[in-house]
């Protein structure tokens, strides 16, 4: 009987207020998707830093014939500067570090690659093999640990300069995680609004059934049992916002991510519908609690009698 009475109570509050409800349930929906793209997001960047970090390497230019380095003022590398170079990649505070063999990349090798990857420009008609710069690379156990590798070869007679791929990829994860940020932070103002339009809607729907509130104190009902139906209004109506925000990033991920950027570029490591699976059960908490905090902001005052 009183399940009956409940599920009765929310019925009537969702028809009297059927416009917020739906209003409720796009915020939320808008501001959860939101939080999934920026959870998602996040993932995307771990997954691209686990891919491409283990696959960097450092490469250590040596001097060619013509370079204005300080280092390079000799000319072109020598055998001897070269051999100093190993012996250095070798000491006891180094070699640990370096995944072994150090490969070494020639002049003629170097100018392969170079046509291989650059052939089709016509600027690159006009370089030789004597543009081309040796070199070593160096892939390490933990590429965090550049560092201490480029300051035992930087400044080195026959060196012209240390470069770490790395470097190239922080660039890139730095433009993601900034946004990252902008949608974390549209995220907030989002629930923001989502928690002020649930706490309206329980606070019109208390208001429209003021008389029926005091008619069930008067005959002694508790106070769980008058603001239960309240409080399952703005759950369901955050539920179906929630449940219909991972239903939009699975749908994108789904088609967006894996169908036309994975079709596209298949090199990329990307998120995946499991990952959006994954990030679905914290959604729906969100968007419980979203209504757990607006029940408990609008409900000890508005149905009192």
């Amino acid at each position: 009987m009183r399940l009956r009475f409940i599920l009765s109570e929310i019925g009537i509050g969702l028809r009297r207020n059927l416009s917020m409800t739906i209003s409720v349930i796009l915020v939320t929906f808008v501001s959860l998707t939101f939080v999934g793209s920026a959870a998602l997001l996040q993932l995307q960047i771990d997954k691209m830093k686990d891919d491409w970090y283990d696959k960097v390497e450092v490469s250590v230019f040596l001097c060619p014939a013509t370079s204005p380095e300080p280092t390079c003022a000799g000319g072109e590398v020598t055998e001897e500067q070269k051999q100093a170079i190993r012996d250095a990649l070798d000491e006891p505070e180094v070699a640990p570090l370096i995944v072994q063999p150090v490969f070494f990349e020639t002049k003629e090798e170097a100018f392969a690659s170079f046509k291989k990857q650059f052939g089709d420009q016509s600027w690159a008609s006009v370089a030789t093999v004597e543009d081309m710069n040796s070199s070593f690379r160096i892939k390490l156990t933990d590429p965090s640990q550049y560092q201490v590798v480029a300051d035992v070869v930087s400044g080195r007679q026959g060196v012209e300069s240390v470069q770490d791929q790395r470097r190239l990829f922080d660039r890139l994860f730095l433009v993601i995680d900034r946004a990252t940020l902008l949608t974390g932070g549209l995220a907030a103002v989002m629930l923001v609004a989502a928690v002020l339009l649930i706490t309206t809607t329980i606070r019109l729907s208390a208001l429209s059934r003021r008389r029926e509130t005091g008619i069930m104190r008067l005959v002694g009902a508790s106070t769980m049992f008058i603001q239960l139906p309240f409080m399952l209004e703005g759950a369901i109506a955050a539920t179906v916002g929630s449940l219909m925000a991972v239903g939009g990033l699975w749908l994108g991920v789904q088609y967006l991510v894996t169908d036309w950027l994975g079709g596209t570029v298949s090199w990329i490591p990307y998120v995946t519908t499991s990952d959006v699976l994954t990030v679905a059960p914290l959604l729906v908490a969100a968007g419980i609690l979203l209504a757990a905090i607006s029940s408990l902001v609008t409900l000890s005052r508005y149905t009192k009698v």
